[in-house]
C-alpha cells in the first residue's frame, strides 16, 4: 500500500472574495427580478416577497385603510402591544409592496416583538407626486383613529421608503401635529438630486443600483417637480425637533451619501441620530437572508427598545 503524503493547499476563500461573490450574486439576482416592463418587476419582486418573508411563527392580517390595501405582520406569540411600527415599503415610488417588504417587516417583527403595519400606497408612474405622501399620511391618520398616540409609533422604511419616512415626519412638523417616538432607515433615498460623490465613487461595485435605474424612478415620480423640495428630497427639509434616527447604510452602494450626509445634518440640527455603515453591504442588504442582515435588524431592535424605555 503506497500512503500519498502530498499536502494539498488548503483553497479557503478570504472575507473580500466571499464578500465579491455575494454581491455578484446579488447582481444577477436584482438583474433576474429586474425588468423594463414595470407590471412584470412588480410581479417579480411579490414572488420574492412571498418566497422570502415566509415564516409559521409570523402571523399576517390583511387591512383595508380607506380603500387602500395594508398588512399587519406580527410574532405568533405574546408580545408588545403598546408601540407599533409603521413601515414604508422601497422600491423607487414604482414599484414594491407589502408582500415584497415582507423580506424586512418578518424580520423587525421578529426582533422587535412589536407589530408592523406596512401600506400599499399607490405607485408612479400612474400616481405622481404627491400621491404615495397622500397615502403616507392616510396610514399615519388610520393608526391616530385606532387609539395609537403619535407617541406610540416609531416609522421605519427603506430606500424611497426611507424618503417617504422622513417626508412623512417634515410633514407633520410642518402641520404642528405631534411627532413618532423615533425614525429607523434603512438605504434611505433623500436626495433625488444625486448630489452625493458616492453616486460615482461606488458606481462600479454596488449590485443593485445604478444612475438610469434612478433616473427612470425619479422621471416616473417626480418629472417636473423641483427636486430639492423637501417634500421630494428630505435631505433638503429642516430637523430641528425630529425624533431620534437611526440610520444603516452599506459601504457598497451609491446611496451612502444619502445617509452620511443626512447624518451630518441631523447633527447639525441637533437631532439625536445614530448611524451605522456596514462594510461590504449594499442596498437594503437587510432583505438577504444573511448573519449580517439578521445582526442588522437586532440592533434595529436595540435603538427601538433604547427610545421605548
Amino acid at each position: 500500500m503506497t500512503v500519498n503524503t502530498k499536502k494539498t493547499r488548503s483553497r479557503k476563500s478570504t472575507p473580500e472574495t466571499r464578500n465579491q461573490n455575494m454581491m455578484a450574486m446579488i447582481r444577477k439576482v436584482h438583474g433576474m427580478i429586474e425588468s423594463a416592463d414595470i407590471e412584470k418587476h412588480r410581479q417579480s419582486q411579490d414572488h420574492v416577497g412571498a418566497l422570502l418573508g415566509n415564516s409559521k411563527d409570523i402571523l399576517i392580517r390583511s387591512v383595508d385603510i380607506q380603500g387602500m390595501e395594508g398588512e399587519w405582520v406580527s410574532v405568533n406569540r405574546a408580545h408588545m402591544k403598546k408601540y407599533i411600527i409603521l413601515y414604508c415599503h422601497g422600491g423607487g415610488y414604482s414599484t414594491g409592496s407589502s408582500l415584497y417588504a415582507r423580506t424586512l417587516t418578518t424580520k423587525l417583527a421578529a426582533s422587535t416583538s412589536m407589530d408592523v403595519l406596512c401600506f400599499d400606497y399607490r405607485l408612479a408612474p400612474e400616481n405622481p407626486y404627491p400621491a404615495a405622501m397622500e397615502d403616507a399620511m392616510k396610514a399615519w391618520n388610520y393608526l391616530m383613529l385606532l387609539g395609537y398616540g403619535a407617541r406610540d409609533v416609531i416609522i421605519a422604511g427603506d430606500s424611497a421608503g426611507g424618503n417617504m419616512a422622513l417626508s412623512l415626519v417634515l410633514k407633520l412638523k410642518e402641520e404642528e401635529r405631534l411627532l413618532p417616538r423615533g425614525l429607523v432607515l434603512m438605504s434611505p433615498w433623500t436626495d433625488l438630486t444625486s448630489s452625493g460623490k458616492t453616486h460615482q465613487s461606488r458606481a462600479e461595485v454596488d449590485p443593485v443600483l445604478d444612475a438610469p435605474y434612478l433616473e427612470k424612478m425619479i422621471h416616473n415620480y417626480v418629472e417636473g417637480q423641483n427636486l430639492e423640495d423637501p417634500m421630494i428630497s428630505p435631505l433638503f427639509g429642516d430637523f430641528t425637533g425630529f425624533p431620534p434616527t437611526y440610520i444603516q447604510v452599506g459601504d457598497n452602494e451609491v446611496l451612502l451619501a444619502d445617509s452620511t450626509m443626512l447624518h451630518k445634518k441631523m447633527v447639525q440640527e441637533n437631532v439625536s441620530v445614530k448611524l451605522d455603515i456596514f462594510k461590504g453591504m449594499w442596498h437594503v442588504f437587510q432583505m438577504s437572508p444573511l448573519k449580517t442582515a439578521y445582526d442588522a435588524m437586532d440592533k434595529n431592535a436595540e435603538f427601538i427598545y433604547d427610545i421605548c424605555r
